[in-house]
């Protein structure tokens, strides 16, 4: 007997603990781009200090946009996101598993990868202006 495409039989224990180590990974994930966003939030604030004690007119280093501080954030906001989202992914993950009829989707590694890029984006055209 055939079972349905969306259907199969209950889940074992592997595929808990599979689910369990995709989870663990992007909550590495988010840390990483947490730490990231908080390293490149003090670092503009390194170089606005050090300019400041280096000219004490103008600061010749500090960049006026000051788009790095703004990115820092926005990379720790993603990092939140990412952690959110995984643990939203691994609960109806497990809840499938528990009812045997996984489905597949890709709408949150859709979301994370296209805001990631898009941070990338933003970044590198800012490390152009600011060169």
């Amino acid at each position: 007997m055939l079972n349905h495409p969306e259907e199969k039989e209950p889940a074992n224990v592997r595929d808990y603990l599979a689910n369990e180590r995709t989870f663990l990974a992007w909550v590495r994930t988010s840390i990483g781009t947490m730490a990231f966003g908080f390293v490149v939030v003090k670092f503009s604030l390194f170089i606005k200090q050090v300019s400041m004690l280096l000219q004490k007119e103008e600061p010749r280093f500090s960049h006026p946009t000051g788009y790095s501080a703004v990115l820092g954030i926005v990379l720790v906001g993603v990092g939140v996101l990412t952690l959110i989202l995984s643990f939203i992914r691994y609960s109806t993950t497990n809840r499938q598993l528990r009812e045997g009829k996984y489905r597949h989707s890709s709408l949150v590694l859709t979301l994370l990868t296209s805001s990631i890029l898009l941070i990338s984006i933003l970044l590198i055209a800012y490390l152009i202006k600011a060169a």
